[in-house]
């Protein structure tokens, strides 16, 4: 799922989802996107106002190839916490019981 030319998807985990309930949501962004770009695609997607963007550059992982002794490293990427303004949500990360 690519949501847009800077966000790339929404990282859903346990913690992701803890942060949502006070107003922080978690994305994956292109590594060369900036928080000001960042703050404008949430605001042009989703319709919320972004009080605060912080990004980090999150190194690639040594992964095994098979069940060789081969290793290969993933890419690094960018992840984006945004901040919303009090009482604006994203649907997207609500939890359905």
């Amino acid at each position: 799922m690519k949501l847009s030319n800077v966000l790339i998807k929404p990282i859903i985990t346990e913690k992701a989802s803890g942060s949502s309930e006070v107003g922080k949501y978690t994305f994956s962004a292109v590594l060369t996107s900036s928080k000001e770009e960042i703050a404008y695609e949430v605001k042009r997607l989703f319709g919320t106002d972004a009080t605060a963007v912080k990004t980090s550059i999150v190194p690639g992982k040594s992964k095994r190839i098979g069940r060789t002794n081969r290793y290969a490293k993933t890419g690094k990427w960018k992840k984006a916490v945004v901040s919303l303004k009090k009482g604006q949500k994203i649907d997207l990360f609500e939890k359905k019981v």
